[in-house]
């Protein structure tokens, strides 16, 4: 069983920094979860800078604790976990990164171990979706973000942050049937910049609408579209206002607080989820480290569900 370190007998400045003070380990024996970063930010359209976000997220990851009060379990009782790692990119070269992503994730996928990974611009996500597709097929997409990155190009090139679902759709990883966008909002160069994701078989809720209808109203829509389809989720922390979450490489105001993304994430709680990412966590523009907080929140809340989705297999084997 891989668990954190006790914070109350050594301290948080102690050690090399790991995700939650995991065990750095390259294993897939007797693991639940890997958290591991992929730090490629090469198909970054403005702010680059990404690469560095997965251990921004681990520094400040290890004021972390094993029971999640909101979801009342201990994530250790019911699961064990490492912190991986990072999986080699190449930098300036997209596709023998996502050859590396594919390679890397394998492993890990044929085990059963659900990989929580640490971005990295948003293009990662087609590496990330074609390792997942290769063991089960199309998967459904749960994606919280404030740009709906289905354009078709960026500068002519077809492979970047604001691409990877619309390739993702045309390579047939993305089970659009059962898929779903939140948090779109923002200026745009058209219409057609959210019309062509629901084109593509989206279901979309702009943040405008969320507003309106309420997340209760978004979970349950969520929850509706999805079923019991293996899902990836894939949150971009551009999603959280940039009051709370400045650290990120196109900001959009207007985007929900640091809570009601985490609440969220906690309602997708009963869903097939099979892995996550976490992208666009950019260190420089980071006042405080306050995008740190709320990513490491997030992950820690993903982490959550896998306990969750344990537990609740342990019940229906015992029942």
């Amino acid at each position: 069983m891989y668990k954190p370190k006790d914070s109350a007998m050594s301290p948080r400045f102690c050690g090399v920094k790991t995700f939650m003070r995991l065990e750095q380990k390259n294993t897939t024996e007797n693991v639940d979860f890997a958290v591991l970063g992929v730090p490629f930010d090469t198909a970054q359209s403005y702010r680059v800078g990404a690469r560095l976000g997965p251990n921004h997220i681990r520094n400040f990851s290890s004021l972390l604790r094993p029971y999640n009060p909101d979801q009342e379990i201990n994530i250790f009782d019911y699961c064990s976990g490492v912190d991986y790692g990072d999986l080699d990119v190449v930098p300036g070269n997209i596709h023998r990164t996502y050859d590396n992503i594919v390679e890397g994730l394998t492993p890990l996928l044929e085990k059963g171990i659900v990989p929580i990974i640490l971005g990295g611009d948003h293009s990662i996500s087609l590496g990330n979706l074609r390792a997942f597709a290769k063991q089960f097929g199309p998967v459904a997409l749960v994606h919280f973000d404030s740009h709906s990155d289905t354009w078709d190009h960026y500068y002519g090139e077809k492979y970047m942050h604001g691409t990877p679902f619309r390739r993702a759709v045309e390579e047939g990883l993305i089970d659009v049937d059962h898929s779903i966008q939140i948090g779109m909002r923002g200026p745009l160069y058209g219409p057609n910049d959210i019309e062509d994701a629901r084109e593509l078989g989206f279901e979309v809720i702009p943040m405008r609408e969320v507003r309106k209808i309420g997340y209760a109203e978004v979970l349950r829509r969520i929850h509706e579209r999805v079923k019991n389809a293996v899902t990836f989720v894939s949150f971009d922390i551009d999603f959280i206002d940039p009051a709370y979450a400045p650290g990120t490489g196109t900001p959009e105001i207007g985007g929900p607080t640091t809570i009601e993304a985490v609440e969220l994430v906690q309602g997708l709680n009963g869903l097939q989820i099979v892995g996550y990412d976490l992208v666009e966590v950019l260190p420089a523009y980071d006042s405080g480290e306050i995008t740190a907080i709320a990513a490491s929140s997030i992950a820690y809340e993903m982490i959550t569900l896998v306990a969750l989705q344990k537990r609740r297999s342990l019940v229906k084997l015992n029942s």
